[in-house]
């Protein structure tokens, strides 16, 4: 399925979306030939409006989008892109063009994957990834069984505080498995959702 460039006057506006935290980051526009860049390269290319030329993102300041799926609209006139970000995307330093008051279950794995690649002495994540599996699923049993008796308290503002340690210990348990959130997704998605976008096939899937 191709993107109708047509209706937007030879332009499609373009969505990018960090693939991990589902952060949207920053809206742009694309000609057919930035297009053809965009999926040649494997980053994102725009077309500026202003200057009137083809521009790749991050061509100054090196954090370019490296692209990870895109996804049409159902009208074929608008276009989502996962990207990888290498860097802050917008030109003001945040991290999205829409500022930075965003967090996620994502956002909270990102996280755990920074700690567990960049230990820091004294990280709490940094000594449960070393202490191993075993006190890993030991500190996910306990904060289970606190999340029940919080239930059974009827103490929703514990329960709330009881769930939030879990996940975190759910997300460390799944880094040290080498599962992403992700992975647990698409399960959920094959057993439960439904697709409603229109993927960009054909030359992706070459990929």
């Amino acid at each position: 399925m191709k993107p109708n460039f047509e209706k937007g006057n030879g332009l499609l506006s373009v969505i990018l979306q960090d693939y991990k935290t589902k952060q949207v980051l920053m809206n742009g526009f694309m000609n057919e030939e930035a297009y053809r860049k965009t999926l040649e390269d494997r980053v994102v290319w725009f077309y500026s409006r202003t200057k009137e030329r083809l521009w790749k993102k991050g061509e100054t300041s090196g954090h370019i989008q490296a692209v990870k799926e895109m996804a049409l609209d159902c009208d074929q006139d608008a276009l989502l892109i996962q990207v990888e970000p290498k860097g802050p995307t917008c030109h003001l330093g945040t991290q999205s063009c829409f500022g930075d008051d965003f967090f996620n279950l994502q956002t909270l794995e990102k996280i755990v994957d920074q700690k567990v690649g960049n230990p820091q002495e004294g990280s709490y994540t940094k000594y449960l990834t070393e202490e191993g599996t075993d006190k890993i699923l030991k500190k996910c049993g306990e904060e289970m069984t606190e999340v029940v008796i919080a239930a059974k308290n009827n103490d929703s503002t514990e329960l709330v505080d009881e769930t939030s340690d879990l996940l975190y210990h759910l997300l460390v348990l799944l880094k040290n498995q080498d599962v992403s959130l992700k992975d647990v997704e698409d399960r959920l998605g094959e057993r439960h959702g439904e697709n409603l976008s229109y993927k960009v096939r054909g030359e992706i899937e070459e990929w």
